[in-house]
């Protein structure tokens, strides 16, 4: 009713002025004009999200989960291989499902027997040799074979053996330390400790179905497992800052 009303007045003026008038529609008490509204969130970059990409999110982090779940080696069982072909001291080992083939890719396919085999997903375990050397040790996620090794440039020895000296928890037992939380896709040497306190721990990530990704700390000395707050930490600050600006 008040749409007639408001149309008729606009014609009446187009008529009184003697030019042309145009009416912006408006629907007033009357909703059968008004279109079906999608639901939306705000993200915390400002931006605009709905149910779809939250639902793509999902998604990826189950698809995570199940990549994780499929591999038949675990973090442990990759740094025993790796031990195995490169003795020395395993820093970080961590579940690469995608490999360009470009880390350290001089062309020559003589190390690695001429295939495909830096392209596969592969566990990438880092030791520390007993002579400071660095080495990138490649083993299978399926059946635990070490697919190549590589040197690798550190500058970080010394801040890593001081930081092992005097553990008792290597990789391989943080990683099983943490592997109740769910699938452990990466271990890694903190040597620095939160926000560079000093105290070093390992750092844990694992995947579970329906969760997502979890981060964990373990104590290097008592193998104890603590929920890592600091990338929420991180997150938080961020978006403070953001706000700020």
């Amino acid at each position: 009713m008040k749409r007639n009303i408001v149309i008729a007045a606009v014609t009446a003026a187009a008529l009184v002025g003697g030019g042309t008038a145009t009416a912006l529609a408006t629907t007033g008490d009357d909703d059968r004009g008004t279109a079906p509204r999608a639901d939306v969130s705000v993200s915390d970059d400002g931006g605009v999200r709905d149910e779809a990409d939250d639902r793509a999110d999902d998604a990826a982090r189950d698809d995570d989960a199940a990549r994780a779940a499929s591999a038949k080696v675990t973090a442990a069982d990759a740094v025993a291989a790796a031990l195995a072909d490169t003795p020395g001291t395993a820093v970080s080992a961590e579940l690469d499902d995608e490999d360009d083939g470009d880390d350290g890719d001089d062309g020559d396919d003589s190390d690695d027997g001429g295939d495909d085999r830096r392209e596969r997903a592969a566990w990438e375990v880092d030791v520390l040799s007993g002579d400071g050397t660095w080495h990138s040790v490649r083993v299978d996620p399926a059946t635990g074979k070490v697919l190549g090794s590589e040197k690798d440039d550190e500058d970080d020895t010394a801040e890593v053996r001081a930081a092992l000296k005097g553990t008792s928890v290597d990789a391989a037992q943080a990683a099983e330390a943490a592997a109740g939380h769910g699938t452990v896709t990466s271990v890694e040497l903190d040597e620095d400790g939160h926000y560079g306190d000093g105290k070093p721990a390992w750092e844990v990530e694992t995947h579970t179905s329906g969760k997502g990704e979890q981060d964990w700390r373990v104590d290097p000395k008592t193998g104890k497992v603590t929920a890592d707050r600091s990338h929420d930490s991180d997150a938080s600050q961020d978006s403070d800052d953001s706000d700020d600006d």
